[in-house]
């Protein structure tokens, strides 16, 4: 059943995984799927540990003075008029 499947009864559309993108067939050694499906798995969290080292990066980053500057006007017009 597909997510459109799931939608058109009411229900939650389920996630696809890895093992969803490969077409059965009986003619395949299931040692070599599951080299295949290991290596996306393997791929997917390198991907998702640079992801999160670049974030890292971005969030310590430090606040350029100008951006300060903009907030603090920011924050004494709202308690100005609030």
């Amino acid at each position: 059943m597909t997510g459109d499947e799931d939608q058109s009864r009411g229900q939650a559309p389920r996630k696809r995984g890895v093992e969803d993108m490969i077409e059965p067939a009986s003619n395949v050694d299931p040692r070599k799927v599951s080299a295949v499906l290991d290596e996306a798995r393997l791929r997917q969290q390198a991907i998702g540990a640079r992801l999160r080292q670049m974030f890292d990066e971005v969030v310590n980053e430090p606040v350029p003075d100008e951006f300060l500057d903009i907030l603090r006007k920011a924050d004494k017009r709202s308690s100005e008029n609030g």
